[in-house]
């Protein structure tokens, strides 16, 4: 546990303390009782010079340091009135009795404090136990917005790391499944929105020829014709959406392959050819050897929506040309027309949702754009437009290497 080591540092520590200070105290009253036995022992040598005047100061050397085992001391001392249980100084016995009795009270003290020591480790042990369970409580109500992070060690630690990078996981997770559902709102709404009006307008020619049964075969060819129209303008619609859907929630495993770019311009160039031949527009394709790691069908799908809208808003005679550069850095894609140009009001909107131009057609959608620029972005690029009234617009792409 966290503070595991800690207590247990402490605890050795304490009877490191408690060792030291047990054996001072017992050095210290053993000093005493030295003291006091040395001193009845001059007092007994004083009286015995005394009474044998005679004696010299070697022999009674020899007699105190006398090593050899004496039978008769015990047998000696009791014939002097003293047990075997009993001290032979009385001073010796008091001083006995108050080294057992503090070394006693010192010991308790010692096991008392370390003892209190362990309750406080319990109590902080259960604040730690309470404050995981409480961000735990607090994480099932969805409170994710918690900093639980330590850098001490510990199992208490880990548990609490363990914690926060789970918390982090369901938070994001939690995020990108609300933003799944907005997105899904979002383009529910918007194929909603353009389905109403061809939808609509369907309906009621349906009822028109199906109630008028002598309407005239031109006005019923008319109704015919302008349903198809709407049809192939839904179909095209929901198509788009549906791909766009699939790009917003990472839907769409892309195939990433090195492709040579003039193939892809080429494929560009053929999808985009019998709306160049109507409006009169001249579209070429200009690069060098160069390789795009891309999935080819999308980029040329992104590709392909930019050329058609250089087309649309280009006058007869006017050109669209598609260039491509390399650089240590990145891949650099031209697309530019003498067209119409962009306001500059306008610009900044171009790449939005359903979003047109006044100089748009009728049957435009405003959803080319927004489908390319979402189709590059996969592809680790970025597209930006630069256009002038009267003079065209430019398409620039650019795709970032892998350095």
């Amino acid at each position: 546990m966290r503070h595991a080591k800690k207590f247990i540092i402490i605890f050795f520590v304490s009877m490191a303390v408690l060792g030291i200070l047990g054996a001072f105290s017992a050095n210290t009253y053993m000093n005493v009782i030295r003291k006091s036995t040395d001193n009845t022992i001059i007092r007994i040598i004083s009286n015995v010079c005394e009474m044998y005047p005679d004696i010299t100061n070697v022999e009674i050397v020899k007699i105190l340091n006398d090593k050899s085992d004496d039978f008769y001391t015990v047998d000696m001392l009791r014939h002097y009135g003293i047990t075997e249980n009993e001290w032979s100084i009385l001073k010796n016995e008091e001083m006995k009795h108050t080294l057992v009795v503090s070394n006693v009270l010192f010991f308790l003290l010692g096991g008392f404090s370390l003892f209190g020591l362990f309750l406080i480790y319990l109590r902080v042990q259960q604040n730690e136990v309470r404050r995981i369970t409480n961000y735990l409580v607090k994480i099932n109500n969805g409170q994710y917005d918690l900093n639980l992070r330590y850098n001490s060690e510990g199992v208490i630690s880990i548990l609490e790391n363990e914690i926060y990078k789970t918390t982090v996981h369901l938070r994001e997770s939690c995020e990108a499944s609300m933003k799944d559902k907005m997105i899904l709102k979002d383009s529910i709404s918007d194929i909603s929105h353009q389905l109403k009006t061809p939808l609509t307008s369907i309906m009621i020619m349906v009822d028109n020829i199906i109630d008028d049964k002598d309407m005239p075969e031109e006005i019923k060819d008319e109704f015919i014709a302008d349903i198809k129209k709407s049809t192939v303008h839904i179909s095209f619609l929901v198509q788009s959406l549906l791909k766009l859907s699939r790009l917003d929630a990472n839907a769409v495993d892309f195939t990433k392959k090195p492709e040579n770019i003039r193939d892809i311009f080429s494929d560009c160039m053929k999808k985009t050819e019998l709306l160049a031949e109507v409006r009169e527009v001249n579209v070429s394709a200009g690069s060098e050897d160069i390789d795009l790691i891309c999935d080819k069908k999308w980029i040329t799908e992104a590709f392909t929506n930019i050329v058609k809208n250089c087309i649309e808003h280009t006058n007869r005679n006017g050109s669209v040309t598609l260039l491509a550069k390399d650089s240590r850095f990145d891949t650099k894609i031209i697309i530019s027309d003498t067209g119409c140009g962009i306001s500059e009001k306008e610009l900044p909107h171009i790449f939005e949702r359903f979003y047109k131009t006044k100089n748009s057609s009728e049957d435009s959608i405003g959803i080319g754009l927004s489908l390319s620029k979402a189709i590059i972005e996969k592809h680790n690029g970025y597209i930006i437009a630069d256009s002038e009234v009267g003079k065209g617009t430019t398409f620039t792409i650019k795709f970032l290497k892998n350095l």
